[in-house]
């Protein structure tokens, strides 16, 4: 495949896509992180069973998957850039729609039906932008920014996981009774606790505009049996249930399966301060704020109180990991202010965010010559549409072009889904036995950072040398660190800072590897439709993360841990061998010298 030589294109230049590159994903990884994780948290805090949430939500991932098959409308009508302004107004229109529909009755359908138009106008955006990232930069500047732009959509992840969640809190506490807050501290030996609410003293019946409730609890580290455990569970949901301190379209099971864990527990209560008005509810979200994860809640609680069963406590159960065999403390923090109305804000908020990215893009973008609609017109659209597919699968050298988009991820699509189980399962089943929270930092913390920095290396390193010069290592990078976890799997390591060093230089290399799978998605996507061929190369990535994910589990239960892992190891053989066959113009992602 042969690419004519290099040239600055006009209004471009490495400067001005400072403007633009780190905005433009920022703006495609906040719609993705909206539909696909904060309207989990959004249904899940306005009550909405888990049942009808795992439903609706998992089809609102459908034009993610669908999209390359729209890709040439994108491609063939108007251009990148008036795609990109459009999608962002029909993003931001979507968001105020959820925020005008939330506080209706029929609000999930309503909120739904919005979503739908996000997460369209969010695939639609991502197809743009990534035509529009080809045509508005070189060669050279491609592989440059290509870090920065997968950086900057982490941070969008990032974002919507974690700031968009908190600001939603701060508003939920700010709109009604004061936030509840319990310290959880693991230490000693203290026994399974006891459930008497009889003899719970929650209070004077005075008017307090206040939850009462117990200000620390303290769990003893020493484990219990899954028996009594499992006994204390449906105790304490039996009295919860029966006092009606669950909405009916939460309504949980008696006996919730907590599976095999023997950790120790322990119990909060709750009730407000005052009386609710006739027909008022006061709805108590009661979850986990901050310190070691170790600390968990048997189940998310969502407690209402009604003029019915306010004078009753309400009842909340904590369970410790069973590895968990330090001190630690956690707190967790209740909420019980005006959610409809915290959400609608958040998501006004956020709908204002993207009609500013609108104004600030409509000035900021580039004109690239090179992006300007089909030249097919009305009458033969059709016929170009599926010419553009044609086009895609008579590429020279195509079945090496699949093989290498199939099999560079090979090892990595398997290890990806055993990674963390790896880590989290005990001793005696293969695994290191660390905690939830040991996982947080060694996954959360080191491994984002490391992921990052083999990101932004690799895309600088390709932008000076081009991507044939880094291939050889780029490919060594990706598959060779998955040894990390053979080592660790026969040497079994008690040391956090071995695991965590060997989890860093895994996803540094994934980091720095995936560089050069990126970069040949963007070369051999060269070409008058290259909007949609990039599309479809995301396509066959996504196939080829998929199928071997899905029967990644299966394999290590029949092999085991130690023998998983060299099979990983081995299924990274076939991304070298097909390297030799594949032929990138040595310029590609270079800069030329003058």
């Amino acid at each position: 495949m042969n690419n004519p030589p290099e040239t600055q294109k006009p209004g471009t230049g490495r400067a001005r896509s400072w403007l633009w590159v780190p905005s433009l994903y920022f703006a495609e990884g906040i719609p993705y992180v909206l539909v696909m994780t904060l309207s989990v948290i959004f249904y899940k805090r306005m009550g909405i069973s888990n049942a009808d949430i795992a439903l609706y939500t998992s089809w609102l991932y459908l034009p993610w998957v669908i999209k390359p098959l729209w890709s040439p409308v994108v491609d063939l009508l108007k251009t990148k850039r008036f795609w990109i302004l459009v999608m962002q107004l029909c993003v931001g229109a979507g968001l105020a729609g959820v925020a005008l529909t939330i506080p209706a009755s029929r609000f999930f359908q309503y909120t739904l039906a919005f979503f739908w138009l996000v997460a369209f106008s969010s695939a639609t955006h991502d197809i743009a932008a990534d035509g529009f990232y080809m045509l508005g930069l070189s060669r050279h500047d491609q592989a440059f920014f290509v870090g920065i732009r997968s950086t900057f959509y982490r941070i969008a992840m990032l974002t919507g996981q974690g700031l968009l969640v908190i600001l939603a809190g701060h508003f939920e506490a700010r709109t009604g009774l004061p936030p509840v807050e319990v310290t959880v501290t693991a230490s000693g030996q203290t026994g399974i606790p006891s459930f008497d609410p009889g003899k719970i003293v929650t209070g004077a019946d005075t008017a307090v505009n206040a939850f009462f409730t117990v200000g620390a609890v303290e769990i003893g580290t020493d484990l219990i049996p899954v028996d009594s455990a499992k006994q204390l569970v449906a105790r304490v949901e039996a009295w919860n249930r029966q006092h009606l301190f669950y909405s009916g379209a939460d309504e949980p099971s008696l006996q919730p399966d907590i599976g095999g864990r023997t950790g120790n527990m322990g119990l909060a209560w709750f009730r407000p301060g005052k009386k609710p008005e006739e027909g008022e509810r006061i709805v108590l979200n009661f979850s986990f704020e901050r310190g070691d994860k170790s600390i968990g809640l048997v189940k998310s609680y969502r407690f209402e109180f009604t003029e019915m069963n306010w004078n009753l406590p309400a009842f909340a159960l904590f369970q410790l990991d069973p590895k968990l065999d330090r001190s630690t403390e956690a707190t967790f923090t209740g909420l019980s202010g005006n959610i409809r109305l915290a959400w609608s804000i958040v998501f006004a908020i956020i709908a204002l965010i993207f009609a500013g990215f609108f104004l600030y893009h409509r000035f900021i973008l580039p004109r690239p010559e090179e992006d300007k609609p089909g030249e097919s017109g009305e009458t033969g659209f059709f016929r170009e549409f599926i010419t553009t597919f044609a086009e895609f699968f008579r590429k020279k050298h195509i079945a090496v072009i699949l093989l290498f988009l199939l099999v560079y991820r090979l090892g990595e699509s398997q290890l990806v889904k055993l990674a963390s189980p790896f880590l989290l399962d005990s001793n005696e089943d293969g695994g290191l036995g660390l905690t939830t929270g040991d996982l947080g930092l060694v996954y959360g913390t080191i491994g984002i950072i490391a992921l990052t920095l083999g990101g932004i290396i690799g895309g600088i390193a390709a932008s000076r040398k081009g991507l044939k010069y880094w291939l050889w290592w780029m490919v060594i990078a990706m598959n060779l660190p998955n040894l990390v976890y053979v080592f660790l799997s026969f040497t079994m390591p008690s040391s956090l800072w071995i695991v965590g060093a060997s989890v860093a230089v895994e996803q540094f290399g994934y980091g720095f590897g995936f560089t050069a799978y990126m970069l040949y998605m963007i070369y051999v996507s060269e070409g008058r439709h290259k909007t949609a061929h990039f599309a479809i190369t995301t396509g066959f990535m996504a196939l080829g993360m998929m199928l071997p994910g899905m029967i990644s589990g299966w394999l290590q239960e029949m092999l085991g841990y130690r023998h998983f892992f060299i099979w990983v190891v081995l299924c990274t053989i076939p991304g070298f061998i097909i390297v030799p066959f594949l032929r990138i113009d040595p310029s590609f992602g270079r800069r030329e010298k003058k």
